[in-house]
């Protein structure tokens, strides 16, 4: 391994800055195959709240990962430092929190990133007896390139769903349609389909809740897609949420140890917390 590479791996085991008591103490059931039982299918690891009774559900939090992300990479997502503290924080906060991997490893497999995520949602529904899950009180929270695959649910806006939470996410593929990369692997339609953007842009009122976060010191053009995306939320009379960081970079979470990193999490949590009690 080179040093560039451990370097790259270090970057991913680093862990969420923000942190409540027992954090440390929450134990998940790992590497649930929740696409079948192959060797390469997807995986999902399950946070639980300590001492539930039996039957008891609680809401969940599901975690996006971001991508294009390497298909050999050594380090699963939900190995990553920010997803292990994301699903001990939830579990902490009284929910159940849920990372899980999806096929995200070019822009020619958004649909099928697209569908292992519909799988992970659908796995979590059909199985909340066994994951003391409430299936009628879940949250999507995507991170960085997995802010395309909100579009979905934002076009739907299935009850069961009771909000979405973006982070230094991208809103909206199709600015990026000249790179090279992304003209050759994905349709302008195909493109359409994935940006939040587009499916908020399509609507005359937006009544699924949604937070946003930024990062001030992030890519220019990520952040411009997610101020279209708020444009477009706020034209839609959408209950939105926006929260700006603005000394933070791209995955501020876990690179800024910060009081405005910890207060963005701390909000972060409350909105979602309001959520799952209406």
């Amino acid at each position: 391994m080179t040093d560039e590479q451990g370097g790259f791996l270090a970057t991913l085991r680093a862990p969420l800055v923000y942190s409540i008591p027992g954090m440390e103490t929450v134990t998940a059931r790992r590497d649930i195959a929740y696409r079948g039982a192959a060797e390469n299918t997807p995986r999902m690891d399950v946070y639980t709240p300590a001492n539930l009774r039996a039957g008891e559900r609680r809401p969940a939090a599901l975690f996006i990962h971001g991508g294009p992300i390497p298909p050999s990479l050594p380090l699963q997502a939900t190995e990553w430092g920010v997803y292990r503290g994301y699903g001990a924080l939830a579990a902490m906060s009284g929910w159940v929190g849920v990372t899980f991997t999806h096929r995200f490893f070019g822009f020619d497999q958004l649909e099928q990133a697209a569908d292992d995520i519909a799988a992970a949602i659908a796995y979590v529904r059909d199985h909340a007896d066994e994951l003391n899950i409430d299936a009628n009180r879940l949250c999507l929270w995507a991170f960085s390139g997995g802010g395309p695959f909100l579009a979905d649910a934002l076009r739907e806006q299935p009850t069961f769903i009771r909000c979405l939470v973006a982070y230094y996410a991208v809103m909206d593929l199709r600015p990026l349609a000249s790179e090279e990369e992304l003209a050759d692997s994905a349709t302008s339609e195909t493109l359409r389909r994935f940006s939040p953007v587009a499916a908020v842009k399509t609507m005359s009122k937006l009544s699924m809740p949604v937070l946003v976060a930024r990062a001030g010191q992030d890519h220019p053009a990520l952040n411009t897609s997610l101020d279209a995306f708020v444009e477009a939320a706020l034209a839609a009379n959408a209950p939105l949420d926006v929260l700006n960081h603005p000394a933070g970079n791209h995955a501020f979470d876990t690179r800024n140890d910060d009081a405005r990193t910890r207060e963005i999490i701390s909000h972060t949590l409350a909105f979602i917390r309001a959520r799952f009690e209406e």
